[in-house]
């Protein structure tokens, strides 16, 4: 179990115990007595849980202890979680659908007596249990013991500036990236002195690196003083000002006062053009470095400080503008150290065998070379196959205590986190190597566990969450994050060497069970993952697994979809021996019911439902009355959510995305202030439902809802104008959510009267969301204008107007600074996209935007545009008179025109990479077409207006690669010319034009041609037949021909 941990659980006990509730609840229980004894006892032991952990290591007396401890605490943290669960369930006011806000507890005398009894029986248990305990002779030894700084205390490092430069392998570029580093004198800066950071985890070579710089003939030349200190977790002012002086003299300041020492050090350094060197920097106090700051800032100008560290937050700190972050060897570099290592003169071995393994455990070693380094030594004695086969499957973490040194430096990493991050960290011993982690998951499986906290109550436990997250990112524990479109953080991996330090702290409490590994030992298990498909037909729980009666996590990393048969036998035993579980995993387990054992799980955090068929949630499952999350991703059968739903006080993420046949959410959804999560809310299509159903009214109260949200079922009706009377609050309020779809009904409607028109555009603007919004999505709105809000989506990046089929008119669009991608689709009505003249509408648009944003460009960040089935759409401009030159799109790269066959002008788009005209007409590319020279990709498909191609234009096109010309019946002819000029060109593909007659002779200069595709063109397929062919003589140069 990882260190702090069992503290953590007794300090959660005792903030329990402690708080108004339990007291009120104890009294009138009758246990306030036995619950004030388990808290004094439980307190008693804390005192001592650090120190012991410490001392477990070495005391095997201690460790079994520790282990009495580990069973009794957790026990005693299932009985107050117990206690508290009920109480809040017999929180809820019969007949009245409401939570109390105060303690009140409605059930009988008899029945009070009944649980009071059965509760005091349980606290009187562990109570005897944990003085049991503190009565050891183990615990007395232990309270005797000074417990004021039982922390770790790591061993301090100690480094030195020599290297032999031929001992570094395949860090050339980084070598030559941070001497240019040093040597480059910031213009823009007003200091003399500036601060280089290396960071990276421990074992990639920082200091080799820093050392191979330092004894570089170009930087000793460049600088005139140079030193070099290793600070390590040592930072106190009065040693690193000791260390540098004896760094720059050679000579040890003796039993000097810091006065003293901080003119000494300024007279050593003020006015020359030093280099310092500060090697294995932990310190993340801003206040300790603007100390030392302030006594090196008088070095001449171009002085540098280099200081290299494992914490993106000490660079920070440090003032480094951009911190190098370093990455590990690569494979032929990796390989070739390995070599240098374990083979004689660092020659390959004569055995083919002994080299592929070699190979192997150098891909193994991911690059860093301190784990090449030592493995390579290790197997340097070994000459026989047998020794290296056998050395093969070993994890790094395996290697004998004596000789390894990668894990403990790893484990300095480890040693400085406060203990809330060494919890979380040692979690993450659930994910096998190289398994991409979802953040938000984690942060919830977290938060299930535990392990957030935060005194501030207001706060979100979730954004606490991404601060520990962040934390152990900045700390390099994590790595190889990706982003979505937002800039928000999806998912991560960690090194196959930190993930090995994961396993080793979390120690033999957290295990990954792989499918054909059944015996194991389970008595301390705290949390486990399944690291295959579990497919229950085919597998059934370990027995030894069952052994564990703590277990709090029971995680699947690799389920699939797939039809699978449900077995309630495996369900009984989960509910009958692990009671205790925070989280569980059924997602993609073909479950149709839940089964009504899992009404004990009492202490359940997180339920993963996500990819089964199931039909509908009984209503029993709000008696878990702890769930914080329930997710129902892609359960695409479920038709609807318990009607009490409302009684899951506690939930802050309702995970309902993919589930496309949800009819209605329940009435009393908008009680639960706490959610997070609402991917989707479904209004009642059916009117007699609306009583039972939530309406809009109830969504306006849920205003921490953040991430997406999607509404199905709006309608333009009068009812829902009066639950919406109440100043657009229903998503105004709601600034944390960055994806909005709003989904209206698909109603017949006969007439366009005046007051029908004046309900649609009123119902949408009800629907203002907070001016943060980055996605909008609005499908199947039936008015002919929309709302008047648009032009405050100053936030927005992604807009989708999807089959507005009424709309004939759209609010300006052109000045939002931020969109970058607008989908127009099924706007069947659409005549313009601007409704005004090209000038007047460019200069009334500058104006209504000019207070959200300072810039006037035309869509000044919009990257790709869609306009698509849009019958109607003439040109962007009603009156398009003025020069063609008045707009264009400065950041437009990827255009998409299908199904507009009446649209005729555009504006210009000069760095186009990628254009598609399909099913529209030809003449909306003469006026923009010639300016698009950087197009990389034009494809043309369903044109039937096209019968010749201009050379002008087809000839500016010279980075064309990829040419697409598909279903054009009328197409005679391509430009010999301007074929013949495109110089890039790689890929050209020719289908269904039955009127081509002939290829252009252009082709014949075409070097880059490298594939031809001819489809269904009758005379082209004649003329190109191979040697015989009339136009084969143009084609013969390419590689690869394909004509059918």
């Amino acid at each position: 179990m990882a260190e702090g941990v069992l503290f953590y659980v007794a300090e959660g006990i005792i903030e329990r115990l402690g708080s108004l509730f339990f007291q009120e609840i104890a009294l009138l229980w009758g246990v306030k007595d036995d619950l004030q004894k388990l808290k004094e006892k439980v307190a008693q032991l804390q005192a001592v849980l650090l120190d012991a952990e410490q001392k477990q290591a070495n005391n095997n007396e201690v460790k079994v202890w520790l282990q009495s401890v580990e069973d009794a605490v957790y026990e005693a943290d299932d009985v107050v979680d117990e206690f508290y669960t009920e109480a809040q369930w017999r929180q809820m006011v019969p007949g009245n659908n409401k939570v109390s806000k105060q303690v009140r507890i409605f059930f009988s005398s008899s029945n009070q007596l009944v649980f009071g009894l059965k509760m005091g029986h349980k606290i009187k248990n562990i109570n005897l249990r944990l003085h049991v305990i503190a009565s050891d002779r183990m615990f007395i030894q232990l309270e005797q013991v000074n417990h004021e700084d039982a922390r770790f205390v790591i061993r301090e490092r100690v480094t030195h500036s020599f290297v032999r430069e031929d001992n570094i392998i395949g860090r050339d570029e980084d070598k030559r990236a941070i001497i240019q580093l040093l040597l480059d004198l910031d213009p823009i800066s007003t200091e003399n002195v500036s601060t280089i950071s290396i960071v990276g985890f421990g074992g990639l070579g920082k200091t080799a690196l820093a050392q191979l710089v330092f004894n570089d003939e170009v930087v000793q030349n460049h600088f005139e003083l140079k030193m070099w200190t290793c600070v390590s977790n040592v930072f106190e002012l009065n040693v690193l000002a000791e260390k540098i002086i004896q760094s720059a003299t050679n000579e040890e300041p003796k039993n000097l006062r810091m006065d003293q020492l901080q003119r000494n050090l300024r007279g050593k350094i003020d006015g020359k053009k030093y280099l310092l060197v500060l090697d294995d920097v932990w310190n993340e106090d801003h206040g300790k470095w603007d100390d030392l700051k302030d006594l090196l800032m008088g070095g001449a100008r171009g002085s540098k400080i280099l200081i290299t560290t494992r914490s993106k937050k000490v660079a920070n700190i440090a003032d480094t503008a951009e911190p190098y972050n370093l990455r590990g060897m690569n494979e032929e570099q990796s390989w070739f150290l390995f070599k240098k290592m374990a083979f004689k003169e660092g020659k390959e071995p004569d055995s083919s065998t002994i080299k592929a393994i070699g190979e192997e455990i150098a891909r193994k070693c991911q690059g860093v070379p301190l784990a090449i380094r030592t493995i390579g030594r290790m197997l340097y004695p070994k000459h026989q196959e047998t020794e290296w086969l056998a050395f093969k499957s070993n994890k790094l973490s395996t290697i004998s205590q004596e000789e390894d040194v990668i894990i403990p430096t790893l484990r300095l990493s480890y040693d400085v986190l406060p203990s809330h991050l060494k919890h979380c960290f040692a979690y993450c011993s659930l994910f096998p190597p190289d398994y991409e982690i979802p953040v938000e998951n984690l942060i919830k499986l977290w938060v299930a566990q535990g392990f957030v906290k935060s005194s501030n109550p207001n706060e979100c436990l979730e954004d606490v969450g991404y601060e520990y997250y962040n934390e152990l990112v900045w700390r390099s524990f994590f790595q190889e994050e990706k982003k979505d479109g937002f800039g928000i953080i999806k998912s991560c991996k960690m090194h196959d060497l930190m993930n090995e330090l994961a396993v080793k702290v979390a120690g033999e409490g957290s295990r990954i069970i792989h499918r054909n590994k059944t015996d194991f030992d389970a008595r301390h298990l705290l949390h486990v993952s399944f690291d295959f498909d579990v497919v229950l037909s085919e597998w059934e729980i370990p027995t030894s697994l069952l052994e564990s009666n703590k277990l709090r996590t029971f995680l699947f990393l690799r389920q699939r979809w797939q039809d699978k048969l449900f077995h309630k036998s495996f369900y009984a035993t989960i509910s009958s021996n692990f009671k205790s579980l925070r989280m569980l995993s059924l997602n993609d387990l073909g479950i149709t019911k839940l089964p009504k054992c899992l009404r004990k799980m009492k202490h359940l955090r997180y339920l993963d439902l996500s990819g089964n068929p199931i039909k509908r949630l009984p209503n029993w499952i709000v008696k878990l009355q702890n769930l914080e999350t329930l997710d129902l991703n892609c359960c695409r059968f479920l038709v609807e959510l318990p009607r009490d739903i409302k009684k899951l006080i506690n939930l802050r993420h309702l995970i309902l995305a993919n589930c496309d046949n949800l009819a209605w959410i329940p009435h009393g959804l908008g009680e639960l202030t706490r959610l997070r999560t609402l991917n989707t809310f479904v209004l009642s299509e059916n009117k007699s439902m609306l009583r039972d159903s939530a309406g809009l009214s109830e969504l306006g109260k849920l205003n921490d809802l953040r991430g997406e949200l999607k509404i199905i079922n709006l309608r333009c009706e009068q009812t829902m104008m009066s639950e919406l009377n109440y100043d657009c609050a229903v998503l105004k309020e709601k600034r944390h959510l960055y994806s909005l779809t709003l989904y209206w009904m698909d109603i017949e409607r006969e007439n366009n009267d005046a007051e029908e028109s004046d309900v649609i555009i009123k119902s949408m603007e009800a629907l203002q969301p907070h001016s943060s919004l980055k996605e909008l999505d609005v499908n199947g709105y039936p008015g002919a204008r929309l709302a008047s809000w648009f032009h405050s989506l100053t936030n927005i990046v992604n807009l989708t107007l999807f089959d507005c089929y009424r709309c004939q008119h759209l609010p300006p669009l052109d000045h939002l600074p931020f969109l970058k991608c607008l989908d127009l689709f099924g706007l069947r009505n659409l005549e313009h996209i601007s409704a005004e003249d090209k000038v007047k509408d460019f200069a009334g648009d500058v104006m209504m935007m000019s207070a959200a944003s300072p810039s006037t460009t035309f869509f000044p960040s919009l990257e790709s545009l869609y306009l698509r089935i849009c019958p109607n759409l003439k040109g962007w401009w009603r009156n398009d008179t003025a020069s063609a030159s008045a707009s264009s799109f400065p950041c437009l790269s990827f255009l998409s025109i299908y199904g507009c066959p009446n649209l005729t002008s555009m504006p210009l788009y000069p760095n186009l990479d990628e254009l598609w005209l399909q099913k529209s007409s030809w003449k909306v590319l003469p006026s923009s077409f010639v300016p698009s020279y950087k197009l990389k990709y034009l494809e043309i498909r369903g044109v039937e207006d096209i019968e010749y191609v201009p050379e002008e234009g087809i000839g500016n096109l010279t980075l064309l690669e990829k040419l697409e010309i598909k279903d054009c019946p009328n197409l005679v002819s391509l430009p010999d010319q301007g074929m013949g000029r495109l110089i890039s060109l790689q890929r050209l593909h020719i289908s269904k034009c039955p009127n081509l007659a002939s290829l252009p002779e252009g082709l014949r200069c075409l070097v880059s041609l490298k594939r031809l595709i001819i489809e269904s063109c009758p005379i082209l397929k004649q003329r190109c037949q191979k040697e015989t062919g009339e136009d084969w003589s143009k084609i013969a140069h390419i590689p690869d021909i394909s004509i059918d």
